[in-house]
């Protein structure tokens, strides 16, 4: 197993190229199984997250092929016969986004089997939201020894759903089931991501009947088939917002090229609260960090168009250095604090109480060993490295590479020290 190793204290310059969304990616995939004709999956980014994703469209029956010629990578997707329903707990406990396989196999095929994922229990994790709307739409559904089966024979039926809580993966799972649904379907108080926006740009132009898109209420109008399609995946914010961090917490200036303002509401005011400053340039951002120490703010994480989750323990490595005290609420996932503990071994003053987090900001980080426990936080303790004295070493670096192309190369690129190693040589 790898370690990354890091010696901090170099301020980053230079240019970054933001890969394509790994969180849009993957739902676009899915929905190759809702037609038997090509679907092009173009700056596709070749995460372990999406390898996965593959595998498992792979035993479902979907073909994958993958086109490096062009500038960008594009993934060719051909369901062109589905030789099986079920999706084994093999690869879905492996990644919770398996689960987006459900929707589109019982619309296209009036069964499926897929497994919990994860192993987690319905009404721990928001899947029962996906099995609430399906059954709305006429599915019958059994939970049986770990597995998801569901029927619907006769097809689909519309219906109107309104979700209780917002959930991206219960918005997507359903918009994409609702495509192949006989009459109209209405979804309420839907995600409004912008990676929801992307899956339903997408399914348009393989012939569905989406409206509403970038609104809480999502109207379609089920189509009997859908065709072949090119589609370009939007860049990912996510990305954009972790090396605009890296810029900040070093003391330097990065140019994020192939990206969006845009994509970033909450997170780009949050940073110009911090005294971040941010200027578009030709097609993306110029990121340079405060003259100073970054100032302390609160951040409350919420849905999109608010501050990203995904973001809260890249924006926490950032507040630990910053001059007074920020308090961090977490309102989406529980157990979202897991990189406090690393954070302050690397001499960080965090007091986490419940779903709140105090960050006290110190003068300067110090090295130290540490270990990554999801995408996340692992990428939050590059970011601490890169501003720490001294040596970072960060084990368990595997989770990285679920979210994250090339991003030793890339920090690399910009002046950072930085480098993979075996765990023998780091040890």
């Amino acid at each position: 197993m790898d370690k990354i190793r890091i010696i901090g204290g170099n301020p980053l310059s230079g240019t970054i190229r933001i890969s394509g969304a790994k969180n849009a990616m993957l739902p676009l995939m899915a929905a190759s199984l809702l037609s038997d004709k090509t679907l092009i999956l173009k700056n596709a980014p070749l995460l372990d997250d999406v390898m996965q994703m593959g595998s498992l469209l792979e035993q479902l029956g979907v073909s994958l092929t993958v086109d490096a010629s062009g500038a960008t990578r594009a993934v060719h997707l051909k369901a062109e016969k589905i030789t099986t329903t079920t999706a084994s707990y093999d690869i879905v406990r492996k990644m919770r986004a398996s689960i987006l396989v459900l929707g589109p196999l019982v619309a296209r095929c009036g069964y499926a089997k897929v497994s919990l994922p994860g192993g987690c229990a319905i009404g721990v994790r928001p899947v029962d939201l996906h099995v609430k709307g399906l059954m709305a739409m006429g599915t019958e559904i059994e939970l049986e020894d770990g597995y998801i089966n569901a029927r619907a024979p006769s097809g689909l039926k519309g219906a109107d759903y309104t979700f209780p809580l917002v959930s991206v993966t219960g918005t997507e799972n359903l918009l994409m089931a609702a495509c192949l649904a006989k009459g109209t379907t209405i979804l309420r108080n839907v995600a409004r991501e912008p990676e929801i926006t992307d899956l339903a740009h997408c399914l348009n132009s393989m012939g569905a009947r989406i409206s509403g898109i970038e609104t809480d209420t999502l109207v379609i109008e089920g189509v009997t088939l859908l065709h072949e399609a090119t589609y370009t995946v939007l860049p990912d914010r996510i990305e954009t917002g972790t090396y605009a961090i890296a810029a900040a917490i070093t003391g330097g200036e990065i140019q994020l090229i192939d990206t969006d303002f845009d994509l970033l509401p909450g997170f780009t005011s949050a940073l110009e609260l911090i005294g971040v400053k941010l200027a578009r340039i030709a097609n993306g951002i110029l990121v340079t960090a405060p003259a100073g120490r970054p100032q302390a703010t609160d951040i409350i994480t919420a849905p999109f168009p608010g501050f990203a989750t995904d973001l809260q323990a890249q924006i926490m490595a950032l507040l630990t250095i910053a001059k007074g005290q920020s308090c961090i609420t977490e309102t989406i996932w529980e157990n979202r604090f897991m990189h406090v503990p690393e954070l302050m071994r690397m001499n960080a003053d965090i007091q986490v109480e419940g779903s709140r987090a105090l960050v006290t900001g110190v003068k300067s980080l110090k090295g130290a060993q540490v270990m990554a426990t999801d995408l996340r936080a692992s990428v939050s303790l590059v970011l601490a490295g890169l501003a720490a004295k001294g040596e970072t070493v960060i084990s368990r670096v595997y989770h990285l590479d679920r979210g994250y192309e090339n991003l030793e190369a890339k920090l690399s690129a910009c002046g950072a020290q930085i480098e993979r190693v075996k765990v023998d040589e780091a040890a």
